[in-house]
């Protein structure tokens, strides 16, 4: 019995010694301001007003993303910020899907994903693909 309470002893103290006790970063309060971000007021299309959830497309085309919001094309990630940041504001319970494509990489997926919740929008969700596309 005291070989078995020693070897777990030994596991505890291992588990204890790597375990880290950093804070989450999603825990940690920041304010971001980038340089050569500009504050803008974007207006909302009313139509977008009424949408009971916002499907933003993410595509790869000529080795750059491009984002589409409601059949509106936009060029850059800032552009869509502000766009989400007016739809926060408006409506910060809007569900947000986002729909990338297969060949888009996985970082701007993430960006796009956190611009959706800098902006505030507490609903972001990803699209499900096609059933047997695997």
């Amino acid at each position: 019995m005291t070989p078995m309470i020693d070897v777990i002893f030994l596991l505890l103290v291992f588990f204890v010694c790597t375990a880290s006790f950093q804070a989450v970063e999603w825990i940690l309060p920041t304010n971001l301001s980038l340089p050569g971000s500009v504050d803008t007021d974007v207006p909302l299309d009313p139509q977008m007003l009424d949408l009971e959830e916002v499907v933003i497309s993410l595509s790869w085309d000529n080795a750059r993303p491009a984002w589409r919001i409601e059949n509106r094309r936009f060029a850059s990630l800032s552009e869509v910020e502000a766009v989400l940041a007016a739809l926060a504001e408006a409506k910060e319970d809007l569900p947000v899907i986002l729909d990338p494509e297969g060949s888009v990489p996985m970082e701007h997926v993430i960006d796009l994903y956190d611009a959706c919740r800098q902006a505030g929008l507490q609903m972001v969700h990803f699209a499900a693909g096609e059933s047997g596309s695997l």
